[in-house]
């Protein structure tokens, strides 16, 4: 049985709580896009981690935590992050990484960094990890995939067939120092050593997995809205965020994925740049983004503030229908216990029209709030159990979205530790 997990709007929805809590009922969680340029935090026994590569399920001793090959793969970075959990005490995970995934290199890093400089003003915001130049190699097939490794010949001569159209870039566009073929092979060398005690045929395992009727948990990065082509195109990120990649990030049949939860933040946050309909500013936002500390309003990866607003219905619903969600589960919704009143995006007026559906960009950068206001419960709900337990104002908040969202909201978070959840 698959499920799988991902976010209804720009990512930084709590997902690696949700997901460190189901991994536990789970016997493979799977990683099946994106790279190491998002964190999830996780608060445990063990105490607080922020997961950039590793599934969230690396804390549990029965689970195999799988790399897919749709992952953009920092090898280093993999085998540090590893070390570091070993380091403070966590059992180590049983990791495995698909040889059909793809290597991110240090160049693509470098090109990141170099394209934002480039670009000044009008840049995406990158987190400068090098996942769009990563996946720009990958689609333009001069990228490396992990079994590449094993083929010295061949892995040599395609280096030096790269790094010539990669100078050509470097030299006459960035100004920058030239790759050295030679360092890049042997660069690749060391990763070859890293990596060989991981290195898997994902897709058979899986299937074999299936067969024995084991539970398997995708989790994806970031949310719908920073999909590729569902997404505010350009400031997406460079691989889809949906459950239905999930099918192919891990290669598994895409019928086999039977339940989508998706996350979806009682209020909305974005790090990065890009339309946001929702967002507040000034003071209202600081105090938000305070009262939101415990859950982190400071990226996991960058440490840069998060743009912060109030709940969007109009992308939370698109978000929802886009991943196909079989369920829903609300984070963070005790941060807004101090507020009077709780202003809800419900629709959107371009050019003197109120519309309920997500736009394309161009008109969502036009688009301005409708606001409905519902009453506040002036409480902390941290610490109860029980959904009839909590405030009725609380209540009519949560039916009130799920009312909106169009999806059962079955799983409500009201604190940042893996036992703080309601269960509808």
């Amino acid at each position: 049985m698959v499920r799988a997990i991902v976010g209804a709007n720009w990512g930084d929805e709590g997902k690696g709580k949700i997901t460190d809590m189901l991994a536990k009922e789970s016997d493979i969680i799977v990683r099946f896009q994106g790279g190491s340029n998002a964190g999830h935090t996780i608060i445990n026994n063990y105490g607080r981690f922020a997961l950039h590569l590793l599934p969230s399920g690396v804390f549990y001793q029965h689970t195999t935590s799988v790399i897919g090959n749709g992952v953009a793969l920092n090898i280093p970075y993999l085998v540090k992050e590893i070390q570091s959990l070993v380091d403070q005490g966590v059992p180590a995970p049983k990791v495995l990484v698909s040889d059909r995934a793809q290597i991110l290199m240090p160049y693509h890093m470098l090109f990141d960094a170099y394209e934002e400089e480039r670009l000044g003003g009008k840049s995406f915001g990158s987190t400068k990890s090098g996942i769009a130049p990563f996946y720009s190699d990958k689609y333009a097939k001069i990228g490396f995939q992990v079994s590449e490794l094993f083929g010295e010949e061949e892995l040599k001569e395609k280096v030096y067939r790269v790094c010539e159209t990669k100078n050509i870039l470097l030299e006459h566009l960035y100004h920058k120092p030239l790759l050295d073929p030679e360092e890049v092979y042997g660069t690749l060398m060391s990763y070859r050593d890293m990596v060989a005690p991981y290195v898997c045929d994902v897709s058979r395992y899986l299937s074999d997995a299936l067969k024995e009727g084991k539970t398997i948990l995708l989790e994806g990065q970031l949310g719908s809205l920073k999909d590729p082509d569902h997404g505010i195109y350009p400031m997406v990120t460079s691989s889809s965020t949906l459950a239905a990649y999930g099918a192919i990030g891990a290669g598994i049949p895409p019928y086999e994925i039977k339940d989508i939860i998706t996350v979806v933040k009682a209020y909305s946050s974005a790090v990065g740049a890009g339309a946001f309909v929702s967002e507040i500013f000034g003071d209202e936002a600081e105090e938000l983004r305070k009262r939101g500390g415990d859950h982190g309003e400071y990226g996991a990866t960058t440490g840069r503030p998060r743009r912060v607003g109030w709940f969007d219905a109009v992308a939370t619903r698109y978000g929802c229908r886009i991943q196909g969600a079989t369920e829903a589960a609300l984070t963070v919704l005790d941060v807004l216990g101090y507020l009077d009143e709780i202003p809800v995006c419900v629709g959107y007026e371009i050019d003197g029209e109120v519309t309920r559906d997500f736009p394309t960009t161009a008109k969502l950068e036009k688009a301005k709030p409708v606001i409905k206001t519902l009453p506040g419960w002036k409480c902390n709900i941290r610490g109860i159990r029980k959904y009839e337990d909590l405030p009725e104002n609380c209540r009519k908040y949560v039916e009130f979205i799920e009312k909106e969202i169009e999806t059962p909201i079955t799983m409500v978070s009201n604190g940042p530790g893996r036992d703080e959840i309601i269960y509808r």
